[in-house]
């Protein structure tokens, strides 16, 4: 985004890594303002709002894209990790999103990315939690975009496939646990986010045949379920 000319507001828990980034964008001539938080605490995010608008005075474009996971059987799941879960995969993107909706709406202008993931197009065993948090953010989304139409503001939800990065030695395993299916790499997702800014779509699959098993999914669970079972096994 920076390379195309964007100002960028980085928002992360890593300080470091942020200052790293933003220093590469700038070095490249690009803007970049750091930001380090933790997207559950709703009273941090509200200061970043504020700290943008007051050195830029306007946010077109909002990623929600933190995340974390959960590598265990439904019956391991215990209730404390799927509240962690939703606390970051949902009502950190719920209220990321009100606390930047009033400056689009001032605006007329805005664009809302939701990051959410193939198991929140169809869900995969061991990841009952997770697949449910991503279903979720569908919803979400899906309603803000019809609430929304006509004001200017699009909502696009992005379905990545299993992407390289440290997602799954962070993540919490209680199964042994190995990604399966198709893989890409995080830069992969990031121009696909891109082309969504550029031209808004409702939904974006940076794996385009990640569109048939969405399709499938819906029309043949069956046969769905039991590729599932074949691949696991």
């Amino acid at each position: 985004m920076a390379r195309a000319g964007m100002r960028v507001a980085l928002c992360a828990r890593r300080k470091d890594r942020l200052e790293k980034l933003a220093a590469e964008i700038r070095s490249a001539g690009g803007q970049a303002s750091v930001h380090p938080l933790d997207v559950t605490d709703a009273t941090g995010l509200r200061w970043m709002v504020d700290e943008v608008l007051g050195q830029w005075g306007r946010i077109d474009v909002l990623v929600n894209n933190a995340g974390r996971g959960l590598a265990a059987t439904f019956e391991q799941t215990t209730a404390e990790e799927f509240r962690a879960l939703l606390e970051l995969n949902v009502l950190a993107v719920f209220t990321g999103t009100q606390a930047v909706l009033p400056v689009m709406r001032r605006q007329g202008k805005g664009h809302i990315i939701n990051v959410s993931s193939m198991v929140g197009r169809r869900g995969v065993p061991y990841r009952a939690a997770y697949s449910a948090t991503k279903f979720a953010l569908g919803g979400l989304s899906e309603t803000l975009r019809v609430e929304l139409a006509g004001t200017g503001i699009m909502v696009s939800l992005v379905y990545p496939v299993g992407t390289l990065t440290e997602f799954h030695e962070a993540e919490p395993q209680k199964i042994p646990w190995r990604p399966v299916g198709p893989m890409q790499t995080a830069e992969r997702v990031a121009r696909a986010i891109l082309r969504c800014v550029r031209r808004p779509r409702p939904e974006v699959y940076p794996y385009w045949p990640a569109r048939i098993l969405a399709a499938l999914s819906v029309v043949a669970p069956r046969l769905v379920d039991l590729g599932m079972r074949r691949v696991l096994r």
